[in-house]
């Protein structure tokens, strides 16, 4: 693991550097954490894909999560203002 601070339950959740909030910590567990996505419901995320925690956020690394959490992160703001929805969807 890369990261040294303690997650906590609130945080927001990105992936790699991005400047666009994917979810939020919803519960934190010994080897994982799950998250809430916008439009797509709880996740359960290994702690291994957690590359960083700092501020108040947490940063996966999108390669180790699986295929339908990578899907929901990329339609996480499509109820919202297009630009915005645009941004998340690189995955």
């Amino acid at each position: 693991m890369k990261y040294q601070a303690p997650i906590e339950e609130e945080y927001d959740v990105f992936v790699h550097d991005g400047d666009v909030k994917v979810g939020a910590v919803r519960r934190v567990h010994r080897d994982a954490i799950v998250v809430y996505v916008e439009n797509a419901g709880d996740f359960t995320v290994p702690r291994s894909a957690v590359m960083e925690v700092d501020a108040g956020k947490v940063v996966l690394d999108c390669g180790r999560l699986d295929r339908s959490l990578r899907r929901a992160i990329g339609h996480a703001h499509d109820r919202e203002d297009p630009e915005i929805a645009s941004k998340s969807r690189p995955l």
